[in-house]
């Protein structure tokens, strides 16, 4: 039997990325084969096939860091997966796919009666946004935050979570964007038309506790100067250098500056943040987190904003759109109905 996948066939934008079908992927020991029901589009994929990141894969390979499936086939030596089951995973490669081949210990069962679509949100976005509130800097009810690219996946879905508790919250976006950033409770910042520095420190008087920020370079000096005493600056992307409005060296002199910046007496702090890592190094908080997360979906209490859902067969278009910031909530592409 036969299956498609997407691959980037060499370094660039989503113009490298190209369908191929071929003979379906057998697992070998200790990995477990799925089907995919839905694969995220996350700016880390473009990220990673600019060839920008030390260490990134090598083309041709299969982006996607994110997906929800059905377990379709067992490799030698796997315990404690169902075949048929429902799973999600944090892959960062591999997602783009009709069937993954996934090791089995990244896999975790997820309710059959939830939408693939939705759950989809919650295995990269919302896991993200828990983790650097609950789990890296530990947010309480009054904290003040400001997020970068607040109406995009991960900032919509820090937005509800910040609001559930009960956080004071900040977010950049384009104008057209600010009627989506103030329904989820934040007030939105025009960071086309604003000093974003300048309005937040002018409404709060002394700054936030935490800034989460995407873009990289230069923009994270600025970050760090929304910051009140004892707030943190988290980076987690780099998304001017992918976008060419910085150079990677730029980006390089950003990231070496912050742990210069951990020194000052004000007891601000700065910290690199990459998702996929961070659970690898804690094996048990993806679970976790995961599950707390669908609990909160489905008792209603967040609800995924999605921007697209697109067929597999269109991953370009669903890059560009992300690339082109157009998108409002998550990219999702749909490699099998069920």
């Amino acid at each position: 039997m036969r299956h498609k996948r997407v691959i980037a066939s060499r370094t660039g934008g989503p113009e490298v990325l190209e369908v191929v079908e071929e003979e379906i992927p057998e697992p070998a020991s200790g990995q477990v084969r799925v089907r995919v029901l839905r694969a995220g589009v996350a700016f880390g994929d473009i990220l990673w096939q600019s060839g920008k990141v030390p260490g990134g894969p090598k083309p041709p390979y299969t982006p996607g860091y994110d997906l929800v499936g059905i377990v379709d086939k067992l490799g030698p030596g796997v315990a404690g997966v169902e075949l048929g089951a429902r799973v999600a995973a944090l892959v960062r490669i591999g997602g783009y796919s009709e069937v993954a081949i996934v090791p089995s210990d990244y896999l975790h069962p997820v309710p059959a009666d939830l939408d693939p679509s939705e759950v989809i949100c919650l295995t990269l976005n919302y896991i993200t946004g828990y983790q650097l509130f609950r789990r890296i800097v530990k947010m309480i009810p009054g904290n003040r935050v400001l997020i970068h690219g607040a109406a995009g996946g991960v900032g919509t879905a820090m937005l509800q979570l910040g609001k559930l508790m009960d956080l004071e919250m900040y977010g950049t976006a384009s104008a057209p964007k600010h009627e989506l950033v103030s329904s989820l409770g934040a007030t939105p910042i025009d960071y086309r038309n604003e000093d974003f520095v300048e309005r937040v420190l002018d409404i709060t008087g002394d700054g936030v506790d935490l800034v989460v920020d995407h873009i990289g370079g230069d923009h994270l000096n600025r970050s760090f100067r929304t910051l009140r005493p004892g707030g943190t600056l988290i980076s987690t992307s780099a998304y001017a250098s992918v976008k060419g409005e910085i150079s990677s060296f730029a980006t390089l002199l950003g990231a070496l500056r912050m742990p210069l910046w951990n020194l000052l007496p004000n007891k601000k702090s700065a910290i690199l943040f990459d998702v996929v890592p961070f659970n690898r190094k804690n094996p048990s908080f993806f679970g976790e987190d995961l599950d707390a997360l669908l609990g909160h979906l489905s008792r209603g209490e967040i609800d995924p904003i999605i921007a697209t859902q697109m067929p597999l067969s269109e991953a370009k278009q669903a890059q560009e759109m992300l690339l082109a910031a157009r998108a409002q909530g998550k990219v999702v592409l749909i490699c099998n109905e069920q």
